[in-house]
């Protein structure tokens, strides 16, 4: 079983780690500007970009945890029109982002409440980098598609591919055109439409392997799609409520400092390199558990379980280590700013805990996707935001930045604990077996 969790997993780790690795040299190769506006300005952006793209990353979950249950039951026309109702759904939200941009990213910035220099290079960054949303939630799908049916090496493929385009005209744009923030979004939308043509392609090789039909008359009728936003509905809430989090975080840094706001937005990214690297092993669990839920596998559902912790546990020692040892390098790395270094240095110990915290939050949602318990998903996320984050936060205002980052490393504590009270429950339930949906 350990295996066949790192065969699943290893190829998601990669691609996973390119993600924030790519956020490090956008703050690197704004960071070097001489105005820390731009740097703020691409924080300020990407925080809403984030917040609105994983709040429909239920596109991406969803159809992994239906796919792989249609998998272990061998359903392969399901396979198919949970596919082609996925790209529908995705393509239906980008348009109306497209539609919708102007009161949407104006709120945005409104709540997000940054300096008036700041807002206007983020604005200019958000409202270049809003022509790549339909691109980029097909994205969601496509991997989504590809992982549900346990073939984590495209999305490899795909992710690996998308931020090598965005690092190179990173740098074309920023550093060879002088667009600044603005640059840093072209280059992004950029690297999805070529990640959504390379997809494509990858699909049409996949589907040759996939048996069954099409059910072209499903994807014009809405009862078809009661089944796949059942799911997705739990999913949105609960990613909302997560992205709130990290939006209130950033926010509430700008009302500091821009300073501050920097500071917090490249120690993010140690964060960003974090979830995803661990993501790495909830990906796996999502397909295992799924597929092993779909063909009622008791015994290989467990053993994945048990392997996709283990490892998971190892590598969250790994990455506590690496950010003790090299933390104040990478941060020397990303900004020669020095108000910024000397605030990001001394919250930096905050970052060390964060692997070994937030290893069992990052698994927990990996099985519960897999397996379609989403409800519990959101529930978690509730008690986490409304009962631990904002009450935290405040009675710790009079802190400041170390009450916000107080609040934030105790969210993380309370997703982990509450997210393993739904699994030993399910568990002695044996509720794996019977999603909600």
């Amino acid at each position: 079983m350990h295996g066949r969790v790192w065969a699943l997993a290893w190829p998601m780790i990669l691609s996973n780690i390119t993600v924030p690795l790519v956020g490090l040299v956008d703050s690197a190769v704004v960071g070097h500007l001489d105005d820390p506006r731009h740097l703020g300005a691409v924080a300020i952006g990407a925080t809403l970009f984030t917040s609105i793209y994983w709040a429909f990353g239920f596109l991406r979950m969803g159809t992994t945890g239906l796919v792989a249950q249609a998998v272990g039951r061998n359903q392969g026309s399901a396979n198919r029109t949970l596919f082609a109702q996925g790209l529908v759904l995705a393509l239906l939200l980008g348009m109306s982002m497209l539609i919708f941009q102007w009161p949407l990213i104006s709120l945005g910035l409104e709540l997000m409440g940054p300096e008036q220099t700041v807002s206007d290079s983020a604005g200019d960054y958000a409202y270049t980098r809003i022509y790549g949303a339909p691109a980029a939630l097909i994205n969601y799908v496509i991997i989504g598609w590809f992982v549900g049916n346990q073939n984590t090496r495209v999305p490899l493929y795909l992710l690996t591919l998308i931020n090598l385009v965005n690092l190179i005209l990173d740098l074309v744009f920023v550093w060879g055109f002088g667009w600044g923030a603005q640059g840093v979004a072209a280059a992004t939308v950029i690297a999805e439409y070529t990640g959504l043509i390379a997809g494509f392609y990858f699909v049409s090789v996949q589907l040759k392997l996939v048996e069954g039909a099409l059910d072209w008359p499903a994807l014009k009728r809405f009862e078809a799609y009661k089944r796949l936003i059942r799911v997705n509905r739990y999913l949105f809430i609960r990613t909302a409520l997560l992205l709130f989090m990290f939006a209130f975080f950033t926010s509430q840094g700008a009302r500091i400092s821009t300073e501050v706001l920097s500071a917090n937005a490249l120690l993010l990214n140690f964060l960003m390199l974090i979830s995803h690297a661990l993501d790495g092993f909830a990906h796996a669990s999502e397909a295992s558990c799924g597929r092993y839920a779909g063909a009622n596998d008791e015994r290989c559902f467990y053993g994945s379980v048990f392997s996709a912790a283990l490892w998971s546990a190892v590598v969250a020692l790994v990455l506590m280590l690496v950010f003790m040892l090299l933390g104040e390098q990478i941060l020397r790395l990303m900004t020669n700013l020095e108000p910024v270094l000397v605030i990001a240095i001394a919250y930096l110990p905050w970052v060390w805990l964060l692997p070994v915290i937030a290893v069992g939050s990052y698994l927990l949602d990996g099985i519960l996707i897999g397996t379609t318990q989403t409800r519990a998903m959101q529930q978690i996320m509730l008690i986490t935001v409304l009962a631990v984050f904002l009450p935290i936060w405040w009675l710790t205002q009079d802190l400041g930045n170390t009450g916000l980052w107080l609040a934030f490393t105790l969210a993380f504590v309370a997703r982990g604990a509450v997210g393993l009270f739904y699994y030993l429950k399910f568990t002695r339930e044996q509720r794996w077996f019977n999603s909600d949906y």
